[in-house]
């Protein structure tokens, strides 16, 4: 099992934290869109250049949320992890984020906002 398997299957918690922690200190935090198929998403994202790795926290459609890992091997092969959240990792999620990100969903438009309006 690779390390990014291992990190979405055993330490969910702990890269939502990160992710969440580093996503709300910028200025502007950015809550963008996107739809594949017949599927959409609200996403938040950080982007590791050095090791070519994406983490993403997104919510779908009847409030499913997951965690994104996409990356390049040594390859130069892309591969994708989804790991649907529990309830208890839900909840680390700050509640006027999960508001954020419903509404970008539904309008099907991103928002920019200051990563003060959402405290913890």
């Amino acid at each position: 099992m690779n390390k990014y398997v291992t990190l979405a299957k055993n330490h969910t918690g702990e890269l939502i934290e990160k992710l969440l922690t580093h996503v709300l200190s910028q200025n502007p935090v950015e809550v963008l869109f996107n739809c594949e198929d017949d599927d959409q998403w609200s996403i938040i994202s950080i982007h590791q250049y050095e090791e070519d790795v994406e983490i993403s926290l997104r919510l779908h459609a009847a409030d499913m949320y997951d965690l994104y890992i996409g990356y390049y091997d040594d390859e130069d092969e892309f591969f994708e992890i989804v790991q649907p959240l529990t309830d208890d990792e839900k909840s680390m999620i700050p509640p006027k984020l999960q508001m954020i990100m419903k509404k970008v969903l539904e309008d099907e438009k991103g928002l920019r906002f200051p990563g003060s309006a959402i405290g913890s």
